[in-house]
């Protein structure tokens, strides 16, 4: 499982999706589940980071969701369009 940090804007989304993307690699589960039950500060980044965990599970052939998604970050993703591209985790 992967989890979010408290604070993602934009100052921390690059070098978040790098960490990561790089903890996706080492994940031996061909289910990758982000947590972001932790996230308490976010801006639209959060949404950047979570689209780009999803593209590299794809990547890697692995399935993706999220868990814990905050109401306003998936009010964010349904603003957006990208709400179906972060289905729930089971």
């Amino acid at each position: 499982m992967l989890v979010l940090p408290a604070r993602l804007t934009h100052e921390q989304a690059g070098p978040c999706a790098q960490m990561l993307a790089q903890a996706m690699r080492a994940l031996p589960e061909s289910a990758v589940v982000a947590d972001a039950g932790p996230l308490t500060q976010f801006d639209s980044s959060a949404l950047a980071v979570l689209l780009d965990c999803r593209r590299e599970a794809l990547a890697l052939g692995k399935s993706f969701s999220v868990g814990r998604l905050p109401a306003r970050l998936r009010e964010l993703a349904t603003l957006y369009g990208v709400a179906e591209l972060l289905p729930a985790a089971p």
